[in-house]
């Protein structure tokens, strides 16, 4: 890149060849040649992205800027710390210097980007790979070599004097370890490559937030990443891998957790530790053998065993919870918590039965057919039982599956199903939809099942009363297979009825002549043969309701000559 310097004919100008007037005469302290110079290298040569020499005058901008303490202005021009490599060493260790002066003066508040400044120009400056150049700025300015021992004593001592005045600021301005200059410098300085930028600085920190906690857990300081984390998020319940909030510091958290339960395990902190693994759990970590066997050995001591005798039974509850829901393959937790659960429900059965309930319910939960728990359970409904209190059918319908003799819950279902039944229809029966009359069909013959001696007079009639509706909201709706099939559910019986029997056999009697016509003779005469044995089987008088003549069998009074025999 050159061009013709028309104040001189036949020389020629270099971009490179300005730039070197530039920087020597910064280095020499001529700030005045300094800014004509640039000025010319702009308006003569471009600053093309692609040219390093652009690199060279943003450098010398930077520090033009810098030096008029204009320090976002000089942030702004301060190249990525890759493009460093392109810049004078000189003029990069001067405005490195200058950054560390701003940072170093007292009573003033410093700027996140000098911060940022400083960390990236001696993160270049003291890079083990790339000291060539700096070592030799040093030994220059020497005029004499710089012995191998004494630069590396030199640069440690350096490096440790910026670790302590950006720790200083941290403390001064209470930023945390996350936000920490501190925690931004370490990182850039770790090699993995620029984290920090310079232009693109904020104050509440340098470096995002999810390389700031991978950085802590990697150098070993995760009790600084959980302290700082915590104190932002106090809520640890929600810390959780799929949360927005916690999704870019998840894997880091979790790392730090897990190892922080490990400690707190061999120290004998067994809550401690099986919540910190618990909520590594939650953060996406699978835990590995080592891991699960501290979970084994914090369970065995939180609960039961003489270790853990000091414990409440809500804190032995608390830590075998935790460790079942980390490790709920392990049935020697499962049965531990099931039995502490037990325990707990028996304790208080009678002083908190709502928290019985649910130590009891939480006992099924991890040992399903416990019987310890489910006698607790069945305890509570007995007692709910005599008390009248509000319950829900299937629990009691469970009850009684499991104890045939408990007659509270025989009666309490019969009469459940009863009103179940009555309120099914709040219209008129003759009103009713086939829908509604066989729900409360239906209904009233659970009812009738279920219910005690006392009240099947009274749900028997309820019934019969149903079915005959049915049967003649059937009879005109429907056809006659639909009424044939009620009859032989055996709800009730020929001869209670006058009505209903006339229904049935009209049914049969219809279904016959519809087999004739479709040419199936045994069908029709089969039919007629049921149609004659039920009318036969009519009461003398034209009743409603009343007694079949016949004996009845166990079930609802008949024998077996009626419906069993009619096909």
């Amino acid at each position: 890149m050159q061009r013709k310097d028309t104040g001189e004919p036949g020389r020629t100008v270099t971009a490179r060849g300005l730039l070197l007037d530039a920087e020597d005469a910064f280095l020499c302290a001529e700030f005045r040649l300094v800014r004509p110079l640039l000025q010319r290298f702009k308006n003569e040569f471009g600053t093309s992205d692609t040219d390093d020499t652009t690199m060279r005058y943003a450098v010398l901008r930077a520090a033009l800027a810098a030096r008029a303490g204009n320090w976002p202005e000089a942030a702004r021009w301060c190249p990525d710390r890759d493009d460093l490599d392109c810049a004078d060493t000189g003029v990069v260790h001067s405005l490195a210097v200058s950054a560390l002066r701003r940072l170093s003066e007292e009573e003033r508040h410093a700027e996140a980007n000098t911060a940022a400044l400083a960390i990236v120009l001696w993160a270049h400056l003291l890079d083990e790979e790339n000291l060539g150049e700096f070592h030799g700025l040093l030994s220059q300015r020497r005029d004499t070599p710089i012995p191998e021992e004494l630069w590396e004593e030199a640069r440690h001592h350096l490096h440790g004097r910026v670790t302590d005045l950006l720790h200083a600021l941290d403390v001064r301005a209470g930023r945390d370890a996350l936000a920490a200059w501190r925690t931004a410098w370490e990182a850039e300085c770790d090699g993995l490559g620029p984290v920090v930028v310079p232009s693109a600085a904020a104050p509440d920190g340098l470096i995002p937030l999810g390389l700031a906690a991978a950085h802590l857990v990697r150098h070993g300081r995760r009790i600084d990443l959980l302290d700082a984390y915590t104190a932002r998020h106090p809520d640890t319940t929600a810390w959780t891998v799929d949360a927005p909030d916690h999704r870019a510091c998840a894997d880091a958290l979790a790392q730090a957790l897990a190892g922080r339960a490990q400690d707190r395990e061999r120290a004998g902190e067994w809550i401690s530790a099986l919540s910190d693994f618990s909520t590594a759990a939650r953060l996406g970590r699978s835990l590995g053998a080592k891991e699960q066997e501290a979970v084994l050995r914090a369970a065995a001591n939180v609960g039961r065993t003489f270790t853990g005798r000091g414990n409440s039974t809500v804190t032995r509850i608390q830590g075998l919870d935790l460790a079942h829901a980390l490790l709920p393959q392990h049935t020697s937790v499962a049965a531990e918590l099931t039995a502490e659960l037990v325990s707990q429900g028996q304790q208080v059965f009678k002083s908190d039965p709502a928290q019985s309930r649910r130590r009891f319910a939480r006992a099924l939960d991890v040992t399903p057919g416990d019987p310890g728990a489910r006698s607790g359970l069945d305890d509570h409904l007995r007692a709910d039982l005599d008390r009248g209190d509000k319950l829900c059918a299937a629990d009691v319908q469970g009850l009684l599956g499991r104890h045939p003799e408990c007659v509270p819950a025989r009666k309490w279902l019969g009469d459940h199903y009863a009103e179940l039944a009555m309120t099914a229809t709040s219209a008129p029966d003759t009103d009713g939809t086939r829908t509604t009359l066989e729900r409360r069909v239906e209904l009233l013959s659970m009812a009738v099942d279920i219910a005690g001696a006392a009240r099947t007079s009274q749900v028997r009639e309820q019934l019969d009363t149903a079915v005959l509706l049915l049967a003649e909201n059937l009879e005109a709706t429907a056809s006659p297979s639909d009424v044939i099939e009620l009859f032989l559910r055996d709800l009730m019986r020929t001869g209670v009825s006058a009505r209903f029997d006339q229904t049935v056999e009209s049914a049969y009697l219809n279904r016959a002549r519809e087999r004739e016509q479709v040419g199936d003779p045994g069908g029709a005469q089969r039919d007629r043969v049921c149609a004659k044995r039920i009318g036969a089987r009519l009461p003398a008088q034209g009743l409603l309701f009343g007694p079949s003549p016949g004996p009845r069998s166990a079930r609802h009074g008949h024998d077996d000559t009626e419906q069993e025999a009619l096909f």
